[in-house]
């Protein structure tokens, strides 16, 4: 199941030493609270089996766009530090739909980014309504973005909510817990009566 995020996060466009068009920033950071209706954190270690073999760097996730770089032509670069998922790209000046993003980035126009990505691993806290991903199965794509679907704390976060199944999984988990929240109360007043009856008895 693919997931979307969308983060108001700083990258750069600029002209290299090559006189290439570079675009570069963060697409993630670790232990980053962004709260859409619940808390989501990506954990330092999401991203350590992932499978980023062959990711593309698209406009607003966009399929019928033209592609910006790809990391099978080591145009588009991904690395992991102790911040977060970092991108890396080279566009082609021969190619104006690269050129127009170019600019637009430059001129501030377009200034979020976005990855899509599957989740095999996480874990919630009922108590902060809070998940943390522990392991992402594949990256699909980052994305260069101009709308966030939701604004949230400091970062804008989207969540593409018709294909969100933790919602679903999420409620149910809270429903379990308040189950067993009301099963445990139930035992301690029955335990607390019980105690009553004792001392009455003597």
């Amino acid at each position: 199941m693919k997931e979307i995020r969308k983060l108001d996060l700083q990258f750069r466009a600029e002209k290299n030493e090559d006189n290439k068009m570079e675009i570069k920033g963060y697409a993630a950071v670790f232990n980053s609270p962004e709260t859409y209706d619940y808390t989501e954190v990506i954990a330092p270690t999401a991203f350590d089996d992932a499978d980023m073999s062959d990711v593309v760097l698209r406009y607003n996730h966009n399929d019928s766009f033209m592609v910006l770089a790809r990391t099978r032509n080591k145009s588009l670069n991904l690395s992991v530090d102790e911040k977060g998922l970092f991108m890396d790209a080279i566009l082609q000046d021969d190619i104006q739909a690269h050129k127009d993003i170019f600019n637009a980035i430059q001129s501030g126009l377009i200034d979020k980014q976005s990855f899509a990505f599957s989740v095999e691993e996480d874990n919630y806290d009922y108590e902060t309504d809070t998940r943390t991903i522990t392991k992402i199965g594949k990256l699909f794509d980052t994305s260069v973005v101009d709308q966030p679907f939701y604004n949230a704390t400091d970062v804008s976060v989207a969540r593409d909510v018709n294909n969100d199944e933790f919602l679903t999984r999420r409620a149910e988990l809270r429903k379990a817990h308040e189950e067993q929240i009301a099963e445990e109360q139930r035992k301690q007043q029955l335990q607390e009566l019980k105690d009553k009856v004792i001392a009455k008895i003597g």
